[in-house]
């Protein structure tokens, strides 16, 4: 892989051994569409380390034996991509750079997202938003990012938002981030001019620390994406920008109680299609009405039907992505038996008792985040949550065995 910066945008080459079908550090296989992207407010001046952690998020996916920078890079930022990926980089030559003292939040308006920015109050927000490639049709014209960049202005934060196009590199299986970290792209180019040593992103316990979603369903202290000794994690403390999970060892149940009843609960927002409001119909609508319900102590508040495409998956038996709030929610909602969710409690039959352990904090993950911001969470999670005791943790480190 080649990679060459023009100010913003980003172009990179294949090498031969590369392949046009590649896969993302979560396993998912992800095709390439175009060879180029644009991120706005890019400056010049930027560590060259940083350039190169930015292309590496956008095309790292197919890139399989060396990747060449337009410029060089740190030895430490080569060695990282050595060890976590056995990719040879180069040119070396530079100095590394130095961490800053800010921490900012890299800020999406969900719930997860808002409750981390309420861990960390004077924490400014990094927004990315997605704006249309001028040569790649958008596929996604139900995807609000001009809603969510409006509520991302509207929080009262200190607030940077950088637009780009790189989701358009995916041809399939739609547009979206090639990794997961491809939402910092922006985040890491700023650096310099923030002043970052730390990026505080709104993952929470499932996707740390209990493989949910995409992931394998079981616990994963090692996760290769998020955790601090996990091959992103070196690559980010590389350039002196730490990955930071300031709710990485609550669950969404928790996440959702500090957003709503945080002073950003106006622009809570984690549905990508609605305009005025989530818009009630899809997939991700669906899942997070069950958690809100299940905190609110409600019944299932939802227009969708056991005969949408969405709740198909719920007709089945588990497993399922997110299991662990799925229980949560069954084991709360009144009449949920009565939903379409009926055959997901008939096979795991939740009981609050079995699923207490979801309202507490997981302490270890406290134990991760970088010394200067460990405290302020600590304090945090020991005032609004409160920790977990050996009975709990031990449901974390069994879950899925």
């Amino acid at each position: 892989m080649r990679v060459i910066w023009n100010g913003g945008e980003l172009l990179f080459r294949l090498d031969p051994e590369d392949e046009i079908t590649g896969k993302a550090s979560d396993g998912y296989p992800v095709k390439l569409a175009t060879n180029s992207c644009h991120l706005s407010g890019v400056p010049g001046d930027a560590h060259p380390d940083l350039f190169a952690v930015a292309a590496w998020t956008v095309v790292a996916p197919w890139t399989r034996r060396r990747i060449t920078f337009d410029r060089a890079v740190s030895a430490e930022v080569a060695a990282a991509l050595h060890d976590g990926w056995g990719i040879e980089a180069g040119p070396v030559s530079a100095e590394p750079r130095r961490a800053g003292s800010v921490l900012a939040i890299s800020y999406s308006g969900g719930a997860d997202s808002v409750a981390a920015a309420t861990v960390y109050p004077e924490a400014p927000f990094v927004h990315f938003r997605r704006v249309e490639h001028p040569r790649i049709p958008n596929r996604w014209p139900h995807y609000r990012s001009d809603v969510l960049a409006r509520l991302a202005r509207q929080t009262g934060r200190d607030i940077t938002i950088v637009e780009s196009d790189l989701e358009y590199t995916l041809a399939e299986p739609r547009p979206g981030y090639p990794e997961h970290q491809a939402v910092a792209a922006g985040a890491l180019l700023m650096a310099d001019r923030l002043g970052l040593g730390g990026l505080g992103f709104g993952y929470e316990m499932g996707s740390r620390w209990l493989g949910g979603g995409r992931y394998l369903l079981r616990y994963t202290p090692d996760n290769f994406l998020w955790a601090p000794h996990g091959a992103w994690g070196r690559l980010f403390a590389a350039v002196g920008v730490h990955i930071v999970l300031p709710v990485g060892g609550v669950s969404e149940a928790v996440t959702m109680r500090l957003a709503v009843n945080s002073d950003l609960k106006d622009q809570v927002r984690w549905c990508l299609r609605g305009t005025d409001g989530p818009c009630r119909t899809c997939g991700k609508c669906l899942y997070k009405e069950l958690i809100m319900a299940a905190v609110e102590r409600r019944p299932l508040d939802t227009p969708i039907t056991a005969d949408r495409p969405v709740a198909r998956k719920w007709l089945k038996p588990p497993p399922y992505g997110g299991q662990e709030m799925i229980e949560y929610g069954l084991a709360r909602v009144p009449g949920i038996e009565n939903t379409l969710f009926a055959t997901a409690l008939s096979h795991l039959r939740p009981t609050e008792e079995s699923t207490s352990w979801l309202d507490r904090c997981y302490p270890p993950a406290i134990d991760e985040i970088p010394e200067p911001w460990r405290d302020q969470a600590a304090t945090f999670m020991a005032d609004h949550v409160g920790f977990m005791n050996e009975d709990d943790r031990r449901r974390v480190e069994t879950w899925g065995a």
